[in-house]
């Protein structure tokens, strides 16, 4: 049943505002002596931090960051940024509304998982109709978006996005523990859409894009299913870490997967992509990845497990800076 913003930490506010989104409680309850109800900026507080939480703002953020680091990439002088900023725009759009669409199909496992049961879905803070109407509007948006103001191809690769996430990844979590190389598929094409945006094409650069992106999310996702192993199998995710108690079996396949982006980032310079600058930076911040892949392998247990989760944060921007610092094109 859709609820308004009301919880024990927020208590019910009498004053309701009408949204596309269904009521809202926005303000304190009028009475004789103040008739005009006075705003309430935690009430407007968490309605933002709730749809915030609804478009996964951060995974959002880091999907944009590759976007821009790909389309940087695949920039020539003749391309202009305010392409840029259509293609970031548009993939955006996608990505939030992806990620709304994504939480309506998983509201029961949020629900039994303390790590999401607070979402504005499973907590009744936000409607399933509210969201189903917001997920396929930002998302539809976003493909128009591409598709008159970039090119047909990246809407094409944004819509391959979106369907491989909602309707592959999202079900095999339930039935496949190799889900997580599923998911690292869709989590792979963002910089490539951001190369299609600026080259109107595939091509070298777009393969190294893809094959960067999927294997630096293995040992980053690997780390966070092992760390939450528990809490994914209270909400029927057949994940890849559900029976290595120890972490052992995590770290090894996390090193092989952070040993695997050292001759992938090699490759980028080989191509004639980027410079020396780049080669020995991230040579450095690969292998340093991949020690701390290997140091879980060895020493599996939580600590090690956060170190390579923490590890994988730092891995990608650093990474897009020194593909911005030392681009040969």
């Amino acid at each position: 049943m859709h609820r308004g913003l009301g919880n024990k930490r927020n208590p019910p506010m009498a004053f309701r505002l009408v949204t596309p989104f269904g009521k809202r409680h926005l303000g304190r309850p009028m009475n004789e002596r103040n008739p005009t109800p006075a705003a309430s900026p935690r009430g407007f507080r968490t309605l933002l931090d709730d749809f915030s939480v609804l478009v996964k703002l951060r995974l959002t953020l880091l999907v944009l960051g590759t976007t821009l680091g790909g389309f940087y990439l695949g920039k020539t002088a003749g391309v202009s940024w305010g392409t840029g900023l259509h293609v970031l725009w548009g993939t955006g759009l996608v990505a939030a509304g992806a990620a709304a669409l994504n939480q309506l199909l998983e509201i029961k496992a949020d629900a039994r998982m303390r790590r999401t049961q607070d979402r504005p879905l499973p907590g009744g803070r936000i409607g399933e109709q509210d969201a189903l109407f917001f997920g396929v509007s930002l998302s539809g948006f976003g493909l128009v978006w591409l598709g008159l103001l970039v090119n047909p191809l990246s809407s094409c690769l944004a819509a391959l996005t979106l369907g491989s996430y909602l309707f592959i990844y999202t079900p095999s979590k339930k039935v496949s523990p190799l889900n997580t190389l599923i998911g690292a598929v869709p989590g792979a094409i963002p910089p490539v859409i951001g190369w299609a945006g600026a080259t109107g094409r595939l091509g070298t650069g777009a393969a190294f894009l893809f094959a960067l992106l999927f294997l630096w999310q293995m040992p980053h996702f690997l780390a966070i299913a092992w760390l939450y192993r528990e809490d994914y199998a209270r909400g029927g995710f057949r994940m890849l870490t559900l029976h290595d108690e120890s972490g052992k079996s995590t770290g090894i396949k996390s090193a092989c997967y952070a040993a695997l982006l050292l001759p992938v980032v090699v490759a980028a310079w080989w191509l004639g992509l980027e410079g020396p600058v780049y080669l020995g930076g991230s040579l450095v911040v690969s292998s340093v990845y991949a020690a701390a892949a290997v140091k879980m392998a060895v020493h599996p247990g939580k600590q090690t497990a956060r170190t390579l989760f923490f590890a994988s944060l730092l891995y990608l921007p650093l990474m897009m800076v020194l593909l911005a610092l030392d681009k040969t094109g």
